[in-house]
């Protein structure tokens, strides 16, 4: 639609539309009822429109924000659904399985969420993926957990601090690489400037999971039920080292694929194919029982509840409950984008970027904001991104604490958000949903935390050099 036309709602009405979701998610939490999260978007949906429609919002910008937000779901949702073919590829074979068995043989209890964390963290910087890693490694570790006895909900936030650690200092990172280019920042500069806020955070995680961890050691482990688990992989699967070795080239191939910024939805189809064609000559399966297990789950009876569990799960099929939720999702925050609802709420913050504390602390909180309201961290980072970026320049900051505001805010807290895509793709490859493995995902919670306490302390608050002040001046000149 022409910019012209669009109508943009009243402050009040922006925060009624916004106040509807959280007043009834809260709602539901207070009766002890579980969010049912799908209905609760399509009420919220609903409610917005009707209401933007009652105060002059025409339909055809309403169906502009639902098709704008389906787009930007579309690719992570394919990823997604592909995620569901590389899955039960990975357990066919043998891959998961083998880090399952010999994670159980080597890891201890008491370091194994720390184990996981730095695995998942060196995984994410190498592939530049937070999703890929859950995937794999993410997937083994829950696995291993249930062994070791440590419930699924704290693995899980371990296995998404230490990737999303990860994808944040890689320069192969889409958001570290969207977030340098919205800002207009060097990717390198953006990247050392994320150090003082995420390894702080990580440091500080890493102790945390120290300390639960010491809870569980060797002697409180199940071992009848562990025995029962290596037993069954054993007699399954065929583990010894030959195949362990040929097993883990699916995961080789992956992390070559990603080092060459290949696309995501081709590393996991190319993914997937290569581990069915090991699991055809080293397993023994046929292409037809595969093609089954791709589109409804790997299928097994090992002998062990405890093992089918593991093993059975993946395929499309699996993810069609959280890719509704996905588009569901998105579709609700592309109307609050496309609608200006976002953009009227926002206006009324100029006031408090006056002063780079403000400036800072304003661009975290907003970031966090349409965080949950859109549902996406690509949303996240750009539209708060562009619009303070001016008072950057005008306040004589340098761009890359901008573009590391976006990432302390926008990238972190996404996964926080049920309905959002981080937290639908974990709930699809993990198993756990954002409302059970927040509270354990500190590097989450840390990140803004410590970014925000910096500038409280007027901490990396970096000036620009008389030359870039210079350059963006003349810049800003050329652009006029």
């Amino acid at each position: 639609m022409n910019e012209k036309t669009l109508k943009k709602p009243s402050f009040g009405i922006s925060v009624v539309i916004i106040a509807f979701l959280f007043v009834v998610i809260i709602a539901q939490l207070v009766l002890g009822y579980s969010p049912e999260i799908h209905l609760t978007l399509v009420f919220s949906i609903a409610f917005a429109v009707i209401l933007l429609m009652a105060t002059g919002t025409k339909w055809a910008q309403i169906e502009e924000g639902i098709l704008h937000g389906c787009k930007i779901a579309t690719v992570p949702m394919l990823i997604l659904m592909f995620i569901g073919l590389l899955i039960p590829m990975l357990i066919a074979c043998g891959t998961i399985p083998s880090l399952i068995y010999y994670g159980l043989k080597i890891i201890s209890p008491s370091v194994f969420l720390v184990t996981a964390c730095v695995v998942c963290s060196v995984s994410a910087i190498c592939i530049g993926s937070s999703w890929t890693t859950a995937a794999t490694f993410g997937v083994a570790f829950m696995g291993i957990s249930v062994g070791l006895g440590i419930p699924a909900p704290i693995t899980a936030g371990a296995v998404i601090s230490g990737a999303v650690l990860g994808d944040k200092l890689s320069p192969m990172s889409d958001s570290t690489n969207l977030a340098a280019g919205v800002c207009e920042a060097n990717l390198f500069d953006h990247v050392r400037a994320m150090v003082y806020t995420t390894v702080p955070a990580y440091v500080i995680s890493l102790v945390l999971y120290a300390i639960i961890g010491s809870k569980y050691s060797a002697s409180n482990m199940d071992m009848e039920s562990v025995n029962e688990i290596l037993g069954a992989i054993e007699a399954n699967f065929d583990i010894d080292a030959l195949h362990v070795i040929i097993s883990l080239l699916p995961l080789v191939l992956i992390v070559v694929l990603a080092a060459k910024q290949v696309s995501a939805l081709a590393i996991m189809v190319v993914g997937s194919l290569f581990a069915m064609l090991i699991a055809v000559i080293t397993q023994g399966y046929n292409l037809y029982d595969l093609m089954v297990y791709m589109n409804n789950g790997f299928s097994m009876e090992t002998g062990s509840d405890i093992v089918d569990s593991l093993v059975n799960r993946g395929g499309i099929q699996s993810m069609m409950w959280t890719l509704s939720l996905g588009y569901l999702g998105l579709s609700y925050g592309g109307i609050l984008e496309k609608c200006l609802v976002m953009e009227a709420i926002l206006d009324k913050m100029e006031r408090l970027t006056r002063t780079p504390r403000g400036l800072v602390i304003t661009h975290n909180i907003t970031s966090v904001v349409v965080n949950f309201l859109s549902g996406s961290q690509y949303v996240a980072i750009i539209i708060p991104g562009r619009m303070y970026l001016p008072a950057y320049d005008k306040l004589n900051l340098q761009r890359r604490l901008a573009s590391r505001t976006c990432e302390d805010s926008g990238t972190v807290t996404s996964q926080l958000v049920p309905w959002g895509l981080c937290g639908v793709f974990y709930l699809g490859a993990l198993g756990v949903s954002a409302w059970d493995y927040a509270p354990y995902t500190f590097l989450c919670y840390l990140t803004p935390i410590i970014a925000i306490l910096c500038t409280c302390f007027k901490m990396f608050l970096w000036e620009k050099t008389p030359e870039e002040a210079a350059a963006v001046a003349k810049e800003n000149e050329a652009n006029a």
